[in-house]
């Protein structure tokens, strides 16, 4: 089986179920969106929510997909950077548990953190401070991080940092990775779309987004955002909610439904979309299945507040695997 090897934001997920989305327009954060904020903004943020319940959870977007993987006994290893501290340690600890080879860097301040406001119909708002993450760099990369690896997931947010996702593309092509990437948050693509354009055509082999990241990117909808997207790079996945996902390869387009499932929280939805995805690719799947894979991983994360499944999830999506189809 290949060997896949993701690099994202290092973050500890703060997540939190929300009454109504009042608090929201009250911190000025649009729903459904991922905000950069500052020290200060974040602690107003938990501040303003600390009579809420909250649970702790490593998280980051591509830290989730390969977390995926590893469920999925994929081999995989991770790049981040993180603190010297509590958040930290449990970053890397969650990684090592979950049988993901951490290759963590260290920074003198303190680990990132993501609070996720998680709305009544399950929509979730991130307030997001990089912290220690950010300061991953080009120069924090090397040849040999990239070896012995088949494939490369590397998560939107990384896009904000030009220097540093261009070295990890070349390098990973270097040593002749294909390179998938699963889009950021919607305005992460519009802050970004010129630089990005050139990244996708030239070094990207599979390409995720939702409809709005793509309609960000293309100016499109679905259908024909799928198109362009898929004449930029081999494989596009194009995810458009509770009607599944359209995945387009050269002139062969899928349909991809959904499976039934009650949703509590959308977190990682398609960050294990990604996951089953891309395991349907190291076992050399058809892409209508790999979808559908996807699809089942959606379907089972969205079923629990996080984007973390306990151990009788795993089991029941392992039994599932040889059966599924969704097209």
């Amino acid at each position: 089986m290949a060997r896949i090897l993701g690099m994202g934001n290092a973050l500890v997920d703060i997540m939190t179920r929300i009454p109504d989305d009042a608090i929201l327009e009250e911190l000025e954060l649009p729903k459904g969106s991922m905000q950069l904020v500052d020290l200060e903004t974040s602690g107003r943020v938990l501040k303003a929510t600390d009579h809420l319940e909250r649970q702790l959870a490593s998280g980051g977007s591509a830290a989730n997909t390969i977390y995926g993987l590893a469920m999925l006994d994929v081999e995989t290893a991770f790049i981040g950077k993180i603190g010297n501290d509590e958040y930290g340690e449990a970053f890397r600890n969650g990684l090592v548990k979950s049988g993901i080879v951490p290759q963590l860097l260290y920074s003198e301040i303190h680990s990132g953190r993501a609070v996720a406001l998680v709305s009544r119909d399950s929509e979730r708002t991130f307030a997001t401070h990089l912290g220690a993450a950010v300061e991953l760099n080009a120069d924090d990369l090397q040849a040999s991080q990239f070896r012995n690896f088949e494939y490369f997931h590397i998560e939107g947010y990384m896009v904000q940092n030009h220097e540093l996702l261009m070295k990890a593309v070349i390098l990973a092509k270097e040593n002749n990775l294909k390179v998938s990437i699963d889009m950021a948050s919607y305005n992460v693509v519009e802050e970004n779309k010129l630089f990005l354009g050139p990244v996708v055509r030239d070094y990207v082999d599979i390409l995720f987004a939702n409809e709005e990241e793509a309609k960000a990117f293309t100016g499109l909808e679905p259908g024909p955002a799928l198109d362009k997207l898929a004449a930029l790079c081999d494989i596009a996945v194009v995810k458009i909610g509770e009607k599944g996902s359209l995945v387009k390869q050269g002139e062969n387009t899928y349909e991809i439904g959904i499976i039934n499932a009650e949703s509590v929280d959308t977190t990682g939805a398609g960050d294990l979309y990604a996951a089953g995805f891309l395991y349907g690719l190291t076992e050399n799947y058809p892409l209508d299945k790999c979808g559908s894979l996807g699809a089942l991983l959606a379907g089972n994360i969205i079923e629990v507040i996080g984007a973390k499944m306990d151990d009788s999830k795993w089991t029941h999506i392992r039994s599932q695997i040889p059966h599924i189809n969704l097209t």
